[in-house]
């Protein structure tokens, strides 16, 4: 994400060739691509982990203001 970011702030400058943006822009879909596998990834195995003992996925609330003390899980 963080070369993601750096990528498109090079791109909004004024003082970028043509051939260079183009090749900023072609890194920048494929870190982008790359990071909407992960995030998918990711949801997967958040909605497997979510389910219960009946296999049925069941919805929380996420508040990730929330650290371990406030879960009751003192690991």
């Amino acid at each position: 994400m963080e070369r993601l970011a750096k990528i498109v702030e090079r791109l909004e400058s004024d003082d970028i060739e043509l051939e260079e943006a183009l090749a900023a822009f072609e890194e920048g879909v494929k870190l982008s691509k790359e990071c909407a596998v992960s995030l998918t990834a990711a949801e997967k195995k958040i909605e497997i982990l979510m389910k219960d003992a009946s296999g049925e996925a069941r919805l929380e609330s996420f508040d990730p203001g929330l650290d371990d003390e406030d879960l009751g899980d003192e690991d």
